[in-house]
């Protein structure tokens, strides 16, 4: 079964080696959207310095300065497995622990204001990539939700903490499955979280993460939640880099913490 794949006693067969020439960096923001990838490559004087590459194509990741930091960028791809598997290679080519991941989510609360950013605190592992990264258990924890909750607080940025529930097939997100989640606290769904929770928690890296809602799936029908240019509130707000780029500056100046 899946959930007994976990094997922390065996070397894997492909081994990660770090590039000779990393980037020295501060921080490394990862986000799922073209839209923002194109936005920051037009407003922030960005440099490509290293492509991760496999059979979808390459991945360009770029350097920034950022208040006085040298930040990474790059766009990864959806789906837990995949998202992983960038993650793994890119952390080869940039020299940090610190890993600022935003995008879009599900909203399963219709009490949640629309653009309100939502922090989780845990992930239900409704998927297959983390139960190779660590041992089986319905939730994982995110250690540094508390330091993004209360970066976005101190700027009095609308948000809300909660569990996120992560699934391989949003296509089966059943209704029943949808109450239970719900019932547990979730506050979202996405595909990536507790994968990347687990990844990070396994080579020792630090996570931090939020997501902004793009859709509302506890409403009558099926709700997209756009407006105005389509944009706002959504995860391709091109604001919510800006907020990403503040709190990759912000953990920046904190000490690292291995989790």
């Amino acid at each position: 079964m899946i959930t007994n794949a976990f094997d922390p006693n065996s070397p894997a067969i492909i081994q990660l080696r770090p590039a000779e020439d990393r980037l020295k960096c501060d921080a490394c923001i990862v986000t799922f959207s073209d839209v923002i990838e194109q936005y920051v490559l037009n407003r922030y004087p960005c440099r490509e310095f290293a492509q991760e590459r496999n059979a979808c194509g390459p991945t360009p990741v770029y350097s920034l300065e950022y208040k006085g930091r040298t930040l990474a960028f790059y766009k990864t791809l959806i789906g837990a497995p995949a998202a992983v598997g960038l993650l793994e290679g890119v952390a080869m080519l940039v020299d940090t622990k610190k890993f600022v991941v935003f995008g879009g989510a599900g909203c399963l609360d219709r009490e949640i204001a629309h653009g309100k950013v939502m922090v989780p605190d845990r992930a239900y592992r409704d998927e297959g990539a983390s139960y190779h990264y660590a041992a089986p258990a319905d939730y994982i924890g995110l250690p540094h939700a508390g330091v993004v909750a209360k970066f976005l607080a101190d700027r009095g940025i609308p948000h809300v903490t909660g569990g996120t529930w992560t699934t391989d097939a949003f296509y089966r997100e059943t209704e029943t499955n949808f109450q239970r989640r719900k019932a547990e606290g979730c506050v979202s769904v996405e595909m990536e979280c507790a994968a990347l929770q687990a990844m990070c928690d396994f080579r020792g890296y630090e996570l931090y993460y939020f997501l902004t809602s793009g859709d509302l799936l506890d409403a009558p029908q099926w709700d997209p939640r756009s407006e105005g240019d389509g944009l706002t509130g959504t995860q391709h707000d091109m604001t919510h880099f800006d907020l990403a780029a503040e709190l990759a500056s912000f953990i920046s100046a904190q000490p690292a913490h291995h989790t």
